[in-house]
């Protein structure tokens, strides 16, 4: 099936850059009708949410809406949802609770998470505790399931409750990760389960009833909703404290005025992508399939990480190492095509990637993350492999 997309009104207004963005992994372009959604409360619908007038009601009335409308679509109840900056808070408050009100002692991870959860750990091992260490992975970086439940069981063993924290799926390289199986286990050895989902949340449907897991992170930017708000599912099974304190906002858990405009594009953007999952899904995948082929075909000895089960929005390319090749990044650039070398968290940093690094795929090659969006077209991606035809 060749890539198509019937034109609308955002398509349009996202195509008139000569630019081409394939870093959608990195944020997205904040689709026309969100900022529509969003428009009126940063206008006339500018009340404080914690006023008992009409200005503050009407704002309150819009965020417990939108609350009711991501609980809907990610299969919980609204009392769950909790509203936040953005993903990094949301696993922040998630790793401090563990450890703080739930009687966590050790911490399993992975090394190939994102720093938001990386660094997190390592700050509160740091500080004495807990202990933490890092589940096995298979050569492409899928999760040892056999080495998880050996550690949780070695814990258990030990008397020590364990937090269990590894992504939904990978923003550098797309792996995902099977989250019921995981959940499962985690279930079977009274372990706290937390998921990153920031790259899933908005591209795949989430039904929460379904999974066995007590904290997840989402985040709109990356589903063309806005930037500066994130969300933290927060099982109802447990009972956590703030990690935010002040004003008592979001049911005494996030304190701080809320980002009215922020949380009602989320809705939004959450709302639409969902609504739209099948059509843009195929549509996202088959770019990525194109894509891939075409590369096959230029580049001599390319590979790519990850063949199983990966994001679809996600096309993690290996192109040998040259001296071409590792100029690649910023050449691309120069001809304004934006991609990225691995996570944005890093941008500006040179020292590699540390997903690449724990996969051992340093040394003999230069990897780009292409990421893809529903504003994408066939013909960015003809342009994007013919620069790359050149350059290499």
């Amino acid at each position: 099936m060749e890539a198509t997309l019937a034109p609308t009104s955002s398509t349009v207004a996202m195509n008139t850059d000569t630019r081409i963005y394939l870093d959608n992994a990195a944020t997205t372009a904040l689709d026309p009708a969100v900022l529509e959604a969003m428009m009126p409360y940063l206008q006339s619908h500018f009340g404080n949410p914690s006023s008992i007038y009409s200005y503050g009601r009407e704002t309150r009335l819009a965020i417990e809406t939108a609350r009711k409308s991501v609980a809907k679509q990610l299969g919980t109840r609204p009392g769950a949802i909790f509203f936040t900056s953005g993903g990094t808070e949301s696993n922040n408050t998630a790793i401090a609770a563990s450890i703080r009100d739930l009687g966590c002692r050790h911490i399993i991870t992975s090394p190939i998470e994102h720093h938001a959860v990386l660094h997190t750990v390592e700050y509160w091992a740091k500080q004495g505790s807990v202990g933490h260490s890092f589940v096995a992975l298979k050569a492409c970086g899928e999760v040892d399931l056999e080495d998880l439940e050996r550690q949780l069981a070695e814990q258990q063993a030990n008397g020590v409750r364990c937090l269990v924290s590894l992504m939904h799926a990978n923003n550098e390289i797309g792996l995902l990760l099977p989250i019921r199986q995981v959940g499962a286990i985690c279930q079977k050895f009274d372990a706290i389960f937390h998921s990153d989902c920031v790259q899933t949340v908005g591209h795949y449907p989430i039904n929460l009833s379904e999974v066995h897991v007590h904290f997840i992170s989402g985040a709109g930017h990356k589903f063309h909703g806005p930037k500066g708000c994130g969300i933290l599912y927060v099982n109802e099974e447990i009972k956590i404290q703030p990690f935010i304190f002040g004003g008592g906002q979001e049911r005494n858990l996030r304190a701080g005025t809320e980002n009215v405009y922020g949380i009602v594009g989320f809705a939004k953007a959450l709302e639409l992508a969902m609504e739209h999952y099948e059509r843009d899904s195929a549509y996202i995948q088959e770019l990525r399939g194109y894509m891939r082929r075409r590369l096959e075909e230029t580049v001599p000895g390319i590979d790519f990480n990850c063949n199983g089960d990966t994001l679809y929005t996600v096309l993690s390319a290996c192109f040998p190492k040259s001296e071409k090749t590792e100029f690649l990044l910023m050449n691309l650039d120069i001809r304004n095509i934006c991609v990225s070398g691995g996570s944005a968290c890093s941008s500006g940093a040179d020292i590699g990637s540390h997903v690449m690094r724990a996969l051992n795929r340093n040394d003999k090659y230069v990897t780009l993350r292409f990421s893809f969006s529903k504003f994408n077209t066939k013909e960015e991606i003809d342009r994007v492999v013919d620069t790359i035809r050149e350059l290499v």
